[in-house]
Order: C-alpha cells, then sequence, then structure tokens
C-alpha cells in the first residue's frame, strides 16, 4: 500500500510539473552529454598520443655542403664519414635507443619528391640540397631530450627534431576543447541544479496540505520526502538515458556513418564502440544520485518550515 501511494504521488508530482521537469530533463541530458563527451575526448586524446608516440621518431639532420653557408652549427663543413660513423655507433650505444635508421641523401629526396611531388619547389630541388639524417626510434619517445642533448653542438650535427613535437600542437588543440567542453557541462550543471531545486519546492509547496496532513498521522520525514525525491531521480535518469542516447548517436555519425571521420582520416586511432559503452554507466549514476541528492538538500530545509 505505501508503495503504491508514493508511485501514484510520484505521477501526479510530475503531471503537476510537466514543464519544469521537462526542463530538467533536458538540462540533465546536456549536461551530462557533454560531461560523457570530455570523458570520451581525454581517452581519444590518450588513444591518439600511445598510437603515434609509438611511431614518431627523434630525427638527427646532419650538415651538407649548403649548410656551411646558412647555418652556425655547420660552419666546419660537410659531415664527414667518420663523424657519421661515430654518431651512429654513439647511439647504438644508448640504452633508451630502440632502432636507428641512417637515411641518405637520395632517400631524403626521394621521400620529398612523393610527400611535395604537387609543389612548385619539387622541380627545383635537387639530391645534393637534401639533407642526411639518422631517424632515431626511441623505447621511450618522452627521452628525446636525452638524445638532444648529447648530439646538439656535435661537429657535423645540424639539427635534431623531436616528431612528437608536431603532433603536440593538435593534442594542445583538442585538450583546450576538452577544457571548454567540461565549463560548459559545470554551466549545464548549475542550471540543472538550480532547475530540480526548484522544481521540487513548487512541488512540495503545491502539495503542502497533503504533507501537512501526513505529518498529524505521524509519517517520517523520509517518507513525505521520498516521492519527491524519486520524481527528481526519475527525471534525473531520463536525462542520463537521453544523454546516453546522444553519445552513442555521436559516436556513429562522426566516426563511422555522416561524417565518416573514421573513412576520411584513416591516419587517426580512432576510440571504439567498448570507450562509449565504458562511459554510460557512470553518465546513468550521476543522472540518477545528482538530481535525488538536490531533492534531498532542498527537501530537508523546506519541510522543516
Amino acid at each position: 500500500m505505501r508503495a503504491q501511494f508514493v508511485l501514484s504521488e510520484i505521477g501526479v508530482g510530475l503531471r503537476r510539473n510537466l514543464t519544469m521537469t521537462f526542463a530538467v530533463i533536458v538540462s540533465v541530458a546536456l549536461s551530462l552529454a557533454l560531461f560523457g563527451g570530455a570523458l570520451l575526448m581525454r581517452e581519444q586524446v590518450s588513444t591518439m598520443k600511445d598510437y603515434w608516440y609509438d611511431k614518431v621518431n627523434v630525427s638527427i639532420f646532419l650538415c651538407n655542403k649548403n649548410d656551411a653557408a646558412t647555418s652556425p652549427k655547420c660552419a666546419k663543413g660537410a659531415v664527414t664519414s667518420q663523424q657519421k660513423e661515430q654518431i651512429e655507433a654513439d647511439l647504438k650505444k644508448m640504452d633508451i635507443v630502440e632502432t636507428v635508421h641512417h637515411e641518405s641523401t637520395d632517400e631524403a629526396y626521394k621521400h620529398y619528391k612523393e610527400q611535395y611531388s604537387d609543389t612548385a619547389i619539387a622541380s627545383v630541388i635537387t639530391p645534393d640540397q637534401m639533407q642526411e639524417s639518422f631517424r632515431v626510434k626511441l623505447d621511450d619517445p618522452e627521452k628525446y631530450k636525452v638524445v638532444a642533448t648529447a648530439f646538439a653542438g656535435r661537429d657535423g650535427v645540424e639539427s635534431i627534431q623531436d616528431q612528437r613535437g608536431i603532433l603536440q600542437n593538435l593534442f594542445d588543440l583538442m585538450n583546450g576543447m576538452n577544457v571548454a567542453a567540461l565549463g560548459v557541462m559545470g554551466l549545464m550543471l548549475i542550471i540543472a541544479l538550480m532547475l530540480i531545486v526548484n522544481t521540487v519546492r513548487v512541488s512540495a509547496f503545491s502539495r503542502r496540505r497533503e504533507t501537512g496532513i501526513m505529518r498529524l498521522v505521524g509519517a517520517s520525514s523520509f517518507y513525505i520526502q521520498m516521492p519527491f525525491i524519486m520524481e527528481a531521480a526519475f527525471a534525473g535518469l531520463l536525462g542520463g538515458a537521453v544523454a546516453c542516447i546522444m553519445l552513442l548517436v555521436g559516436r556513429y555519425f562522426l566516426i563511422d556513418h555522416g561524417i565518416a571521420l573514421a573513412e576520411k582520416m584513416q591516419l587517426v586511432n580512432f576510440i571504439g564502440w567498448d570507450a562509449v559503452f565504458s562511459v554510460l554507466p557512470l553518465v546513468l549514476v550521476i543522472g540518477l544520485l545528482m538530481p535525488s541528492l538536490a531533492a534531498f538538500v532542498a527537501l530537508r530545509k523546506y519541510l522543516k518550515v
């Protein structure tokens, strides 16, 4: 009988405040969708780092005869065979170095033509203008500075480039977008909490006569509060469910179909469905607990009056 009464009260409350309940559902759904999207964006950045950092190299560019006039580091002329042998030997002695590949000027010229064949400058570049280099793969790409410190300023070395830095700008941009999404999520969350508190108070005020009678017959505060808390929990759970649908639809249309980023950006290792499904339970739990706690706090003060 008590359970039936509580359920009937929940139905009455939802019907009386249908518009405000709808606003709560929408605000909770948007805030939780942004929250879930921020978590997935962070996972995407982590996935891309693990994928690309494992493939990037440290490039040690060697002086050629043309660099002597343009680069102070190559003032002593082009790199000699002895210098190249010494650099390669020192690289292979380092524990953090996994592999070392020497790229000749002919190989560098071939790769340049493959990548920039459509540009005007590609037709005037000659092999002797290209730089020899050592492509160094590290066990831990984060230890780039060890190599840079060991070989910077050495005779025959023109520059040292960490390819990880090329990707870092992209990762910084994605992290910035992630922070912006969290900021908007926080704003939407505050709006949702304010709506929840206001909805609960309006509902409690409209049923003040019923709650007064329940107090007179000895009903406990928790029993009086239960219908209001469950109304808020129900609205929050619906909002969480809508947020989950938005995340699933977003993953489907952005990556697999519609915009189809997976086809257009095949070099990017996108997160899979397992990452999305792992976020959904957390979204639902927050959608259920957040309105319940907000309603509980709001009612404690209101029902003491």
